[in-house]
């Protein structure tokens, strides 16, 4: 029988976890070729999460990984990948957002011999149009300057094969974007459309502005492709045009007595000129940031305990 891991990431979500746990279990228990785990990776939690988490280990096979401080999603879901058993590993929210009910589907996919199953979210209830219509124009972004086609609407919530995700792993990459690295790696892919319900209870720790999301975008647009660092010397060729062009123009204008480019209009060229030299400083920054984080060898995370289940 093989060996399914269900990998969560959570902080504070003492409301959500009961009702997660029992529907997972709930559904897994109708996979009649598997077997599985559940990893909670505890965010640093100030709730009472994991005071329950520990009584439903009784009853169910939970594992609980409590980091050491709060270190944002991405370290969590990475070392819930690293410490994960299963011929098949799947990542999911515990918000409940996700239903825990479309693992089922996953996994079918997966047995049809898909490595990868990504999940595309057709619907997404209780959201903004604002922030819809901002994370559809990132998804553009990113596949614009991206060398690998990103699914649009399809985030974390995915199922990954033993084979292909020990082949993420094995890049021991810093700040892995495991959106993009999932289709990076190749394999058989696959996808299953749902609907994403709202939040049912406590509060979202997501900020559409907050250095999570901007740090997903900057890394989805840098981590697979050097268009952006094309992207600076296009501006720069650009500026050197239109620069060359206000020369000749204030030349021409001198020897014909016209009169030349006023002091609002030089003003506005400068500020633009100097807007587009900054972004592209900026761009080179981040890539010489990520080349400086990997280098340097620090851990992207530190687990304080791992409390593991007794259940057989």
């Amino acid at each position: 029988m093989k060996l399914l891991s269900i990998v969560f990431s959570f902080k504070n979500e003492e409301k959500n976890l009961p009702e997660l746990i029992e529907r997972t279990a709930k559904s897994l228990s109708e996979l009649a070729s598997w077997k599985y785990e559940m990893i909670f990776v505890n965010d640093c939690s100030t709730d009472k999460s994991e005071e329950i988490l520990l009584k439903l280990q009784t009853k169910y096979p939970i594992r609980i990984i409590n980091m050491s401080r709060n270190f944002g999603v991405g370290p969590c879901v990475l070392a819930g990948f690293k410490l994960a058993k299963g011929d098949a590993i799947v990542y999911i929210d515990s918000d409940l957002q996700d239903p825990p009910e479309i693992i089922k589907e996953l996994v079918k996919e997966h047995e049809n011999g898909a490595e990868v199953v990504h999940t595309v979210r057709t619907k997404r209830l209780g959201e903004s149009k604002i922030k819809m219509f901002l994370t559809l124009v990132a998804y553009k972004i990113i596949n614009f300057f991206s060398d690998i086609p990103l699914h649009v609407n399809a985030g974390d919530f995915k199922l990954i094969s033993r084979k292909a995700l020990d082949k993420i792993l094995e890049l021991n990459e810093f700040r892995p974007y495991i959106r993009g690295l999932s289709v990076w790696v190749g394999y058989k892919q696959s996808k299953v459309h749902y609907v994403r319900e709202p939040r049912s209870s406590g509060e979202s720790n997501f900020s559409l502005f907050g250095s999570g999301p901007v740090n997903e975008f900057l890394t989805g647009i840098t981590a697979y492709s050097l268009k952006p660092l094309y992207s600076s010397i296009i501006l720069g060729f650009f500026a050197m045009l239109v620069s060359l062009i206000l020369i000749l123009h204030t030349i021409y204008a001198k020897l014909n007595n016209l009169t030349a480019l006023g002091s609002a209009s030089i003003l506005i060229t400068i500020s633009f000129f100097s807007g587009m030299i900054l972004l592209s400083q900026g761009i080179t920054a981040i890539y010489i940031a990520r080349i400086f984080e990997q280098v340097r060898g620090r851990k992207r995370y530190v687990i304080k305990d791992i409390k593991e289940h007794n259940l057989k």
